[in-house]
């Protein structure tokens, strides 16, 4: 049988998805080449109103693409609104517990031709050890944290994955070496709230499962998928300062720039402290790209606080900034919180900080005209190499297909969006 896995949402779930696709390829599954599969894999999303419309949706194409089909629904959308997932012809719900199991669910459902059901309490779960053998040869995401204890006021994910929980120490870093053994350059730690790794450790914290990855001999390239500025702590910035295998590039979410807004997200920290944390990774790493994400039209966000946050984004000059309006999730916070935005003034604020992002982000670029720097090409295309660097650069050069996968030294020689255009070095 062969099967078809769509993916929405974070890394988080790419992790899984991979975990999946690994589980059914090892036992005897193929990975289906056309539109129509055997067996369908949903890993929904639900972090916005509009990402669990777009995984019903799916699910629903999925469930015309072939009616006799195995059709698998997991993930976030499932572990909290399950009634709205289990929709007629699904043949296995799981929550965000037991991914990893997929190979026996489906031979369950195929010995019974029952529909499976399997989401448990997410509060009470423990870590779900996963490994991942196969990947793209130039990165490779590994999950080393579930779950997020925040409770910030617009956010349903605590409730989708449950209280903090971390991979242990000696898993992450056999699964990390293997991957490197194997030829990936590049590792990217992943989780819901991957910088509170460690907290159910007791002693062993983030920075020492860093220091930890950074002994392993191969590694080229260390990459944070994401981290908060209150967990970028002395000994974070110490491996910052004492490492170059971790990369120029962090992506800090500060969702807004308003300290009004940023007291009723229930974020732990105001716009002082974060530009002053960020005046500290800058002193350790001049051109580091920061990268963040942005939360607009949030309930209460006068005129007066937008053009507050629209200063704050400009004073600290992120490098890339992804920008999300306001989305309500039920049972929430935010469905308490007065002077809900309307859907025309929301559209509005996003227009106006992509426009701010897109200009950042091409002075960012402009900064490396002429340097040379080294990056990785991910694909082929047309004759050009495309693939990035350390600082997630987008570079596009004029190669050969044989050097996918490998370092290659370019000039970066002009910036066209949202390319570095730039010359393959040639060895002497």
């Amino acid at each position: 049988m062969n099967f078809k896995i769509c993916t929405l949402g974070c890394k988080v779930n790419t992790y899984e998805s991979n975990v999946m696709k690994d589980e059914l390829l090892n036992h005897g599954y193929s990975e289906a080449l056309e539109e129509v599969a055997d067996i369908y894999i949903i890993n929904t999303c639900t972090v916005t109103d509009t990402s669990a419309h777009k995984s019903l949706k799916v699910v629903r194409q999925c469930l015309r693409k072939n009616k006799d089909a195995i059709i698998v629904v997991c993930g976030c959308m499932s572990q909290v609104e399950p009634e709205k997932a289990k929709l007629e012809g699904v043949s296995i719900l799981l929550g965000n517990r037991y991914k990893s199991k997929i190979v026996e669910y489906i031979e369950q459902f195929k010995a019974t031709n029952e529909q499976v059901l399997a989401i448990d309490d997410i509060m009470e779960c423990p870590f779900e050890t996963m490994v991942l053998n196969n990947f793209d040869r130039t990165r490779a995401f590994v999950k080393i944290e579930d779950g997020c204890e925040n409770y910030c006021s617009y956010c349903i994910i605590p409730y989708a994955r449950g209280k903090v929980r971390s991979k242990e120490p000696s898993l992450a870093l056999k699964e990390i070496d293997a991957l490197v053994k194997k030829g990936h350059r590049e590792i990217v730690l992943t989780g819901i709230h991957t910088g509170h790794y460690g907290a159910d450790l007791g002693e062993y914290h983030f920075a020492n499962l860093l220091e930890d990855i950074l002994k392993i001999e191969g590694l080229e390239r260390l990459r944070i998928s994401s981290i908060e500025i209150t967990e970028i702590d002395e000994d974070v910035l110490r491996v910052l300062k004492n490492s170059s295998i971790v990369v120029d590039h962090l992506h800090i979410p500060i969702q807004s720039g308003s300290d009004t807004i940023l007291k009723s997200m229930n974020r732990k920290y105001d716009k002082e402290y974060f530009m002053n944390k960020v005046n500290e990774i800058r002193a350790i790493r001049s051109n580091i790209s920061l990268t963040t994400d942005l939360i607009v039209g949030f309930p209460g966000e006068t005129e007066g606080l937008f053009q507050e946050m629209v200063e704050t984004i400009n004073t600290i000059r992120f490098s890339k900034i992804h920008v999300f309006p306001f989305s309500l999730r039920k049972g929430t916070k935010a469905e308490e919180i007065p002077n809900h935005i309307d859907e025309k003034t929301k559209k509005e604020r996003v227009k106006v900080m992509m426009e701010i992002s897109k200009k950042l982000e091409i002075e960012y670029m402009e900064k490396f005209l002429t340097q040379n720097i080294i990056f990785i090409p991910e694909k082929y295309q047309d004759g050009y190499l495309i693939g990035h660097t350390g600082n997630y650069l987008l570079i596009k050069a004029l190669g050969k297909e044989e050097d996918l996968h490998k370092n290659k030294e370019v000039r970066i020689t002009k910036v066209e969006y949202p390319y570095c255009l730039a010359e393959i070095k040639q060895k002497k």
